[in-house]
């Protein structure tokens, strides 16, 4: 499986950004997938997971501001992220769990940088 995403960019303090992340090499989208991000001198740290289901979670530090989404017809991943905050800086990774239990993701994308100035 291959994951790319793509979307980052550099923004203003609220405003919005969506990222993309296209899967391919697998056959199925009943996975779960999910958005990670890290920061220049912190651990990665989950942003917001989607199982197959449909069932979303998000970290407290970002719920009500993000969404993430999927179409399972071209098997994207989105992350909606609107009033966004300095502290939302870093690399955006996508990841996937074949599994579909969004507790062990062993496929991963490059990521994508988001940059949120004040």
């Amino acid at each position: 499986m291959r994951l790319v995403e793509s979307g980052g960019g550099s923004v203003q303090t609220g405003e919005s950004l969506r990222l993309s992340c296209t899967a391919s090499g697998y056959t199925h989208s009943n996975f779960c997938m999910g958005w990670f991000r890290q920061a220049p001198g912190k651990e990665r740290e989950g942003v917001a997971s989607r199982d197959a289901d449909g069932s979303a979670s998000y970290a407290d530090s970002v719920r009500g501001r993000f969404t993430i989404s999927k179409d399972n017809a071209k098997n994207v991943l989105y992350l909606q992220m609107n009033s966004l905050k300095p502290e939302d800086t870093a690399m955006y990774y996508c990841a996937a769990d074949l599994q579909d239990r969004c507790t062990d993701f062993n496929y991963w994308g490059q990521g994508t940088q988001v940059t949120v100035s004040s």
